[in-house]
């Protein structure tokens, strides 16, 4: 990228890399199992964040019952409403913190006139209860978020950034920059073709475990992503 004037929107993953991890993910996910049966080790919960909740429950419960039939789904239902209260709960109950330069950096772009999409492996209502905290839509600072159960198919799949594109009219994907913390958000990156897939080292998952899955640029934090944007403004 030689010039941020060539660039239209930034696609931001939600928890991790904007919004504090706070009760983690993972201590949910983890929690969740422990209590409904379903075998997962911290390896394979850390592995799937960034995922679509569902879609995890779905695949590890695949896994442990051999096949997708009544009993499957059963058990899908179970492990995806006690992880629902578990976060739901702790979201209404205490405070929503954004993660160091996320502010700065949505102030940034909407200076330079760069639209602000976020997307989430959550789903609409934890998603609203975040953003209404945050107030970040209600203020302007982001256009539009999209959820993994609005789409499709969720990371690591394209779905989510590409709809953000359509609700905000752009079609050209070489003008799009996508940042997350996670594995699953550098793929849906290169599969939705974007300029850049990029990555943050200081949310879930470490340069180490991020570096093999090839991110276009991988980013300490997002001072660092900001900085690098205004050396090219």
């Amino acid at each position: 990228m030689k010039n941020i004037q060539d660039i239209r929107l930034v696609v931001c993953d939600m928890i991790g890399t904007t919004i504090r991890d706070h009760p983690k993910i993972e201590h949910c996910f983890s929690l969740s199992a422990k209590q409904t049966g379903l075998k997962m080790t911290d390896e394979e919960i850390l592995a799937v964040q960034g995922w679509a909740i569902r879609q995890v429950f779905e695949t590890y419960w695949e896994r442990q019952t051999g096949e997708r039939n009544n009993e499957w789904l059963k058990q899908v239902e179970h492990s995806y409403s006690v992880f629902r209260k578990i976060l739901e709960d702790h979201y209404k109950q205490h405070e929503v913190l954004p993660i160091e330069g996320s502010v700065e950096l949505f102030k940034f772009l909407m200076e330079k006139g760069i639209a602000i999409a976020l997307t989430t492996g959550l789903y609409r209502k934890v998603a609203d209860i975040l953003l209404g905290k945050l107030g970040w839509i209600r203020d302007g600072l982001v256009q539009v978020s999209i959820t993994s159960d609005e789409v499709e198919k969720g990371r690591p799949e394209p779905h989510m950034i590409r709809k953000a594109m359509d609700i905000l009219g752009i079609y050209d994907r070489k003008t799009v920059i996508n940042i997350g913390d996670t594995p699953s958000d550098i793929q849906s990156g290169k599969k939705a073709g974007v300029l850049l897939s990029c990555c943050v080292t200081n949310g879930s998952h470490s340069l180490g475990q991020l570096s093999s899955f090839n991110p276009d640029i991988a980013f300490g934090s997002l001072h660092d992503f900001r900085s690098f944007l205004q050396s090219r403004a």
